[in-house]
């Protein structure tokens, strides 16, 4: 055991990763949040080359001497694009091929992030030239964008629209303090359809991620609303049915 041991490290010593031909690796990001009741995207126009002018979706490439991880290079990215530490944030799958950055054989690890207004202080950082928020919505298209990063915003709206579905996901768009009829409102607004009341509540009600702020309430034009937040550590909270079912 010992000798393959030492084996193992003269081979790590005398192992050299340039020797062989290695593909560009980044993290990007597709980050979400919803402004003036639409539901928007963060992009940056690029600053050098490739694709310098283009807008494209935040990200680089990980640093091998920060990053401990994938998740620690978007949550740095992250970080340097909003102003947020720790949002909800999911990894939403690789992307890779010899054709998507014209630099060479290129891969990329992407997240997206849910992160709610209030919280956001957008800043340009290094090799952008403006950073934006853009809304998805058909009577406003979004700019080409660089690299595959179009088909990278498809897939991640697909899976932010299915996940929204029967999860608790659309919950972290909102403020840390909600009411019920917000929350229904934050559902609604991202699968662009009307939810029954009493059957949406009764799903919410299923999933038990919420708690009560006692004696707290919102006050406006009609009786006041109670208000709710997060239960603290609990995570995504899928439910047993869809919001489409009965």
């Amino acid at each position: 055991m010992a000798s393959k041991q030492q084996s193992e490290k003269e081979f790590l010593k005398n192992y050299n990763i340039h020797d062989y031909e290695v593909p560009l690796t980044s993290v990007d990001l597709v980050i979400f949040t919803v402004r003036e009741e639409r539901l928007h995207v963060l992009l940056v126009k690029r600053a050098d080359h490739p694709f310098m002018g283009q807008w494209s979706l935040p990200g680089g490439f990980i640093d091998v001497h920060k990053d401990k991880n994938l998740e620690a290079t978007a949550l740095r990215k992250l970080k340097e694009k909003t102003g947020v530490k720790a949002p909800y944030l999911e990894q939403l799958q690789g992307f890779g091929s010899k054709t998507r950055d014209p630099r060479g054989w290129s891969s990329t690890f992407v997240y997206f992030a849910l992160i709610p207004s209030d919280l956001v202080e957008l800043s340009q950082g290094s090799a952008v030239d403006a950073v934006q928020w853009f809304p998805i919505a058909q009577d406003q298209p979004l700019p080409h964008l660089a690299f595959d990063h179009t088909e990278i915003l498809e897939v991640a709206l697909q899976r932010l629209y299915n996940k929204v579905e029967y999860s608790s996901l659309a919950a972290h768009l909102l403020p840390a303090e909600f009411t019920l009829s917000e929350l229904q409102q934050m559902y609604q607004l991202i699968l662009g359809r009307p939810l029954d009341k009493s059957a949406f509540r009764k799903r919410i009600k299923e999933g038990d991620f919420l708690e009560e702020l006692n004696g707290q309430f919102r006050y406006g034009s009609n009786r006041p609303a109670q208000l709710y937040r997060l239960k603290q550590g609990l995570g995504l909270v899928y439910y047993a049915r869809s919001l489409s079912s009965d």
